[in-house]
């Protein structure tokens, strides 16, 4: 595969960056898109047969499509922690999803993405969704951002879940601008407008000085909602209406970028926080062809979607299947920058000599599954996925429900490990540890090292490498 690989006069002793044209380095600026609840096959550049996404395929084509991305997590709060400190979220003590009124929250102690970039002088907002503490000394202003305006938590924590009453007793979802509740929400369905619009104008407002722009969408994670501008649009019905509008808020943004003429020196990265809600069914998204979904450590649950586009110095048409996690994205962010990463232990490490083209090596030797509180599901080591004995939820074949009324799980309990090779078997079909002890015995040791730095409750192990989340509150 023919790769233009870019020269950078980095050096991360602080020397002054350069290009090759010998021109003074000026700060990319960054924008994360993060959607949610979104599968790895919805996007058409991943094989979506049924829904249109022209920008995104475009970006793609513009950039790098990575095929073996991962959330750190299959669950909201504790992927989007990993995100922005570049930690494992078990490392930290986020585990799963913050409900309303949650007394903990990120700790202060940690170093989000925004205040290591503000740090080295960068206007920085989010747009979308936290989930991340929603109590005012947790939300984003406290954490790096100058500039927030969305939701708190996930959009379904609000009266009209479906299980309102029998399981769940929700507020009002507020409307926060800042650190106010400017309103309380009854209908989504301009929400993936208002972030847009509030993007491209700080885009716009920031053009001359670099900047981080954090576009966290709440879509589409159920409910669903949708502008009349594409509803009915997808072939894949409301829910394929709904990434087609994301795809639209992506090609908006990208369009800014030009008219501005900041396009070549900013990065853009578009992923997801987790696999699809498979219970939602025709609500959900598709993790095709890999196995199940939001919630487990199946590939289908932590496999996303991954676009990475930076004109000036990253290759076009590229594809990469070397395995990297969103804690990576964090250290790599720092590289490009010149920023310093925290002085703390973070778990990341830089991609940018992968995505450049000078190695073909992925950033890590390993990637640990961890879900609940602390359990370790699975071990990503080269093209090897070891899954620990554990209990996970699964559909069993059945199909989710329909109209964004779920269907309950089944559960299994894996009784023993199990080995699967995902170059040849995407889909984990065929358990074969017993034909490669060797390999089994090589994760085990890293498994070992993961159980001493972070612990593992299945393996009754204690870890000495947590931090504490954020203060509790009295």
């Amino acid at each position: 595969m023919n790769r233009k690989i870019s020269f950078l006069c980095f050096l991360s002793i602080g020397l002054i960056f350069c290009d090759l044209k010998g021109k003074k380095f000026e700060p990319p600026n960054v924008i994360i898109i993060f959607t949610d609840d979104q599968g790895y096959n919805d996007v058409g550049c991943y094989g979506s047969p049924d829904i249109n996404t022209p920008h995104l395929d475009k970006m793609a084509s513009e950039g790098l499509r990575l095929t073996s991305f991962y959330a750190a997590q299959a669950v909201c709060s504790a992927s989007r922690a990993a995100l922005l400190t570049g930690c494992y979220p078990n490392r930290i003590g986020i585990h799963g999803a913050f409900m309303p009124n949650a007394k903990k929250g990120l700790n202060h102690d940690e170093v989000t993405i925004a205040e290591m970039l503000k740090d080295i002088g960068y206007s920085t907002a989010i747009y979308g969704k936290w989930h991340l503490g929603d109590h005012e000394e947790f939300l984003p202003l406290n954490h790096g951002f100058d500039e927030f305006y969305g939701i708190p938590y996930s959009n379904d924590m609000w009266p009209f879940h479906p299980q309102q009453g029998p399981i769940f007793n929700f507020g009002p979802l507020p409307l926060i601008e800042g650190s106010e509740v400017i309103d309380t929400l009854d209908d989504q369905s301009t929400l993936t407008v208002e972030i847009t619009e509030r993007s491209v104008a700080f885009i716009k407002r920031k053009k001359d000085e670099p900047f981080f722009l954090y576009v966290a969408h709440p879509q589409p994670h159920v409910p669903l909602f949708v502008s009349d501008r594409f509803k009915g649009k997808s072939e894949r019905g409301l829910y394929g209406d709904v990434i087609m509008e994301i795809d639209w808020s992506t090609g908006e943004i990208l369009n800014a970028l030009r008219e501005e003429g900041i396009d070549e020196n900013t990065i853009v990265i578009f992923t997801s926080d987790n696999g699809p809600w498979l219970s939602y069914g025709d609500h959900s998204g598709s993790a095709y062809p890999l196995r199940e979904g939001k919630g487990t450590a199946w590939e289908g649950g932590q496999r996303e979607p991954c676009i990475i586009r930076y004109p000036s110095l990253l290759p076009k048409g590229i594809v990469l299947d070397q395995p990297i996690m969103a804690i990576d994205i964090l250290p790599t962010i720092a590289e490009i920058t010149g920023a310093s990463l925290p002085d703390h232990t973070i778990d990341g490490k830089s991609a940018w000599p992968l995505l450049t083209g000078s190695t073909d090596s992925s950033p890590q030797e390993a990637y640990y599954f961890y879900y609940h509180t602390n359990e370790l599901h699975g071990i990503r080591y080269r093209d090897w996925k070891l899954y620990f004995p554990h209990r996970y939820r699964t559909l069993s074949g059945r199909d989710g429900g329909k109209d964004g009324l779920p269907v309950e799980y089944d559960y299994i309990n894996l009784e023993l490990v199990e080995l699967y090779n995902l170059t040849d078997d995407i889909g984990e079909f065929t358990d074969v540890a017993a034909d490669f002890p060797e390999v089994v015995d090589t994760i085990l040791g890293y498994a070992e090292i993961a159980r001493v730095e972070m612990g593992d409750k299945l393996m009754d192990r204690k870890g000495n490498g947590e931090r504490v989340v954020g203060k509790i509150l009295e």
